[in-house]
């Protein structure tokens, strides 16, 4: 039998700002050019899952209403279920909203207390200046990932995590200490909408590669072709970025 590949998408009724779904189709297309087969659920509001069922778990990005109302949902067994994916070293990407409720909590612009999952230690304080704009940022493996911020809140990583990158340009956690995103394991959290994997297709096989390297031992990843990617990215440097 060939490799296979299980994906959870949690509320991608819900949870799409910016075609984060694009994620999805990114990793599936890679996968299914190098012969892995996919598999996908969408895990919506009032579905449960078995973490231990799945490869890779996805959370796009949300508004502050849909965030707020997931929690609830959320706080049903799914935190749960995410929270043994996170620690038992699951492939996860998170997207802004979604990276924010793995977090303690999110303290909003008007004062208004957000209990997260608690999945990592992280918190973040809404302001009422957004950061937006394109960005860049480079993670340890020194892949330059770009992508495109909108975000009031500013996240600060404390204890057992670290970085997903260093920014190059932008804003990305906070504005302050030059960090983006959250890393811990094969937990990769980041504010980069547009979405972040067709822009950055090395980002994109180094998930899959974890993914694989979990399930099956291995990752010889053949390569792919992806002139168009690049040609796309150094017109995206040169226009926005440096």
């Amino acid at each position: 039998m060939g490799m296979m590949i299980r994906i959870a998408h949690l509320y991608p009724d819900m949870l799409n700002l910016y075609g984060d779904r694009g994620n999805i189709i990114a990793l599936t297309e890679r996968m299914r050019a190098r012969g892995i087969d996919v598999h996908t659920d969408a895990i919506t509001m009032g579905k449960s899952f078995n973490a231990d069922d799945y490869d890779i778990l996805f959370i796009g990005g949300g508004q502050d209403f849909e965030q707020d109302v997931l929690l609830n949902d959320l706080k049903k067994g799914k935190d749960t279920q995410i929270n043994k994916a996170i620690h038992n070293g699951t492939v996860m990407l998170a997207i802004c909203g979604g990276y924010q409720m793995l977090g303690k909590y999110y303290k909003t612009y008007d004062g208004k207390m957000l209990e997260y999952i608690g999945a990592l230690d992280f918190y973040t304080e809404g302001k009422k200046e957004r950061m937006i704009g394109n960005y860049a940022y480079k993670t340890k493996e020194g892949i330059e990932v770009i992508g495109f911020e909108n975000h009031s809140g500013r996240t600060y990583l404390r204890n057992g995590v670290e970085p997903l990158g260093k920014m190059i340009r932008g804003y990305g956690n906070n504005g302050r200490d030059s960090t983006e995103g959250v890393r811990f394991k094969n937990t990769f959290g980041t504010y980069s909408h547009g979405p972040v994997l067709p822009k950055n297709p090395q980002l994109a096989d180094l998930l899959i590669s974890k993914a694989l390297e979990n399930k099956y031992g291995k990752s010889d990843l053949s390569p792919l072709d992806d002139s168009l990617e690049t040609k796309a990215r150094k017109q995206v440097m040169r226009l926005y970025i440096k």
